[in-house]
């Protein structure tokens, strides 16, 4: 038999997706195939780590893996040559490295890397093999090993404690201490009464409210009615005179192109998406979408980066795109470089479009919904950041009621807008105040002495979270999406609306870390392991002394609480759900995907149900049913009948267990900047609407 003949160069990645993108790019004489992700990894089912032998791990085939990697085997033996084009961070450098050595492949630069899936950067990576870079293998066994060690150490002790089939994790555990620690916060706070007084003024024929912000050229505080009516019985007798009018113009600049923490922050507080949402939809934009004509093309670049830096041709076309579509003074007259934060590994680009001329009106018909307001939040603020500040006339008019009181009012006009023509998503209002003098008497109309308390501050957002892990220094941006799905998953935080709360469960676990393991859920210690583990990929610093240095102590800790941790064992949380097969009481269980319901019986009875939100609303269109919150095909909060399919009504608000007091319907909630909270009739031919406490 002759030898059989070898078909060119084998490209592979880790995503069917991506490797379709990629594909379409290289051609005959290449094959590209997808390893599915990792397919090498620690065990499941034991630690893996061989501590006495200097923290060997023990690798091993990924459950189901086995196939894939007897596929990719063939293809190597019938390939001249094999590249290993996984992504350009840790993660990928670690799958590429299980990779090179399953495959037993003996080239040296074998590792091809690119920031976007395009014809251009393809080609330049393909000129450009490498060998793996150990020192990003290193860092990234670091942190898997730390997690390993941490989760497989801590979660039998709080078996053994508080309650079985509960887990800990090195970053989940810090994250869930500082949502913790809000709460506390909350709940200690103390609110304190203070009053403010404005007066509404005309000149010609226009209203305009004045604020108090001075009294004798000090500024105050007004603690109760009392000190405000007699405020107010003084101002009312004192003529309001013009003091000073400022005319000036202010400048606001458009903001760097996003980070993953930028974008995801961002993705929540205008699209409501969450950080696991945002990181889907971004990752499928990265890897390819079929456009039509040009077919499957990566539409963004890569989603993984704490770096604001642009190359030269993207800032280049940007620039170009600019000029011809707005003209030459929306051009940022700076030659704007967006420099490296402080802390960023700056390993890849800020978050872009691939091309500026994929504008998203044009993808519109080609992307999801969901997929093209994400694609147009990151493409307007790319090309946005190059453009010119938006200029503002500001007009501070100072009015005094005599020589002791004085009043302010501020209007704001753009005059010129910048970047704003592109990313107007933070464009506030003009407020135009009348032309007023120095001298000149107002009219006052209505004086608007008004009640306040102080605030607590208020619970974490998946953004505002985010942001904090990120000044922190707690994470990266490949861990805040899964660490926020995770905490909430294992029932240590639960969503309230958009806002993240502490179970007792979490409360309980954190006290008890905290008391014991001082250092795991440490914000600076964890911040420093985060340093540590980036010095490693820098080469300044040896991975297994990283481990060597964290467990020590952590081992002695652990052995210490096995002893004299307090055991809270918390009882089942029993629902008023009864088992359908065995007739007892169904508990709620917390898995892999949250929580569900389980029969009290088990083992006996191993009935399992879906945990339902209830509502305490009846359904107005059937007997019995009960409305109760699911969740559409693409992630959408809605809610519908307990009793569906055989009643299939639905609401996309969140009903209120209260009802009409004119017509008797269902009352939703809804939410606006201008009102906040409020619940409204659902009767369009009502249309009932009353304020309500916003926490």
């Amino acid at each position: 038999m002759g030898r059989r003949k070898k078909s060119g160069t084998l490209v592979i990645v880790e995503s069917p997706a991506k490797a379709k993108t990629i594909a379409k790019f290289l051609g005959r004489g290449y094959k590209v195939e997808a390893s599915m992700g990792h397919v090498i990894d620690l065990p499941k089912s034991k630690l893996g780590i061989d501590i006495e032998n200097n923290f060997e791990p023990k690798y091993i085939t990924i459950r189901g893996k086995g196939k894939v990697l007897k596929n990719l085997r063939k293809a190597v033996k019938k390939s001249d040559d094999v590249l290993l084009a996984t992504d350009p961070d840790r993660e990928g450098e670690a799958i590429s490295w299980h990779l090179y050595r399953a495959l037993k492949l003996d080239k040296e630069d074998a590792r091809i890397e690119f920031n976007e899936i395009t014809k251009t950067a393809i080609k330049n990576a393909l000129k450009n093999p490498r060998p793996i870079n150990q020192n990003l293998v290193d860092a990234q066994q670091a942190r898997r090993l730390l997690d390993r060690l941490v989760g497989y150490r801590l979660s039998p002790l709080l078996w053994k404690k508080i309650r079985k089939g509960l887990s800990a994790g090195r970053v989940q555990t810090v994250a869930v201490k500082i949502i913790c620690e809000r709460e506390k916060e909350i709940e200690a706070f103390e609110p304190e009464e203070y009053w403010t007084i404005k007066v509404v003024l005309e000149k010609d024929s226009n209203d305009f409210e004045a604020e108090l912000k001075r009294i004798n050229g000090k500024k105050f505080k007004i603690s109760n009615q009392e000190e405000a009516n007699n405020i107010l019985e003084e101002v009312k007798k004192e003529d309001f005179i013009v003091e000073q009018v400022k005319d000036r113009k202010r400048r606001r600049n458009p903001n760097s192109p996003f980070t993953t923490s930028t974008l995801q922050q961002r993705a929540a507080s205008q699209l409501g998406y969450s950080a696991k949402k945002t990181m889907y939809l971004a990752q499928q934009l990265y890897e390819g979408i079929d456009i039509g004509e040009e077919g499957t093309v990566g539409l963004i670049s890569y989603i993984r980066t704490d770096s604001t830096r642009i190359s030269d041709e993207a800032r280049g076309e940007a620039l170009n795109y600019i000029r011809n579509e707005f003209g030459d003074k929306y051009v940022s007259s700076k030659d704007k470089k967006y420099k490296k934060q402080e802390g960023a590994q700056d390993a890849h680009e800020a978050i872009r479009p691939t091309s500026v001329v994929h504008t998203p009106e044009s993808l519109k018909n080609k992307l999801t919904n969901d997929q093209y307001k994400l694609y147009d939040l990151i493409w307007r603020r790319f090309v946005a950041s190059f453009m010119s500040p938006a200029v503002y006339r500001l007009l501070t008019v100072t009015i005094n009621a005599g020589e002791k009181y004085r009043f302010n009012v501020s209007g704001s006009q753009i005059v010129f807008p910048g970047f704003l023509r592109v990313d107007s998503s933070s464009q506030k209002k003009d407020v135009i105040l009348p032309e007023m003098q120095k001298g000149e008497k107002l009219a006052p109309k209505e004086f608007l002495p008004d009640q306040h308390f102080t605030q607590p501050p208020p619970r974490f957002s998946e953004a505002s979270l985010v942001k904090t892990l990120e000044e922190e220094g707690i994470g990266r941006p490949s861990t805040y999406a899964p660490t926020i799905s995770t905490v909430i998953s294992r029932g240590y935080v639960e969503r309230d609306g958009r806002q993240l709360k502490p179970t007792e469960l979490g409360i309980i676990v954190t006290d008890l870390l905290s008391e014991h393991f001082p250092d795991v859920t440490d914000i600076e210690f964890t911040a420093q392991m985060e340093d540590r583990l980036d010095n490693v990929e820098e080469g300044n610093d040896q991975w297994k002394e990283v481990l060597v240095d964290f467990y020590e102590p952590f081992a002695k800790r652990l052995e210490i609480a096995t002893e004299e941790m307090d055991s809270v064992q918390l009882e089942e949380e029993v629902t008023d759900e009864v088992c359908e097969k065995c007739g007892k009481p169904m508990i709620v269980k917390y898995g892999r995907y949250g929580k569900f319901l389980a029969c009290s019986g088990y083992p006996d009875c191993k009935n399992t149900k879906p945990f339902l939100i209830k509502t305490g609303v009846a359904c107005p269109e059937c007997e019995d049913g009960e409305l109760i919150q699911r969740k559409s095909r693409k992630g959408r909060v809605f809610y519908g009948c307990s009793n569906y399919p055989d009643c299939e009504y639905v609401l996309w608000n969140k009903p209120v267990d209260k009802e009409c007091p004119d017509c008797e319907g269902i009352m939703v909630e809804k939410r606006s900047k201008s009102k906040g909270l409020v619940y409204k009739c659902i009767n369009k031919e009502c249309g009932f609407e009353e304020k309500t406490a916003d926490i």
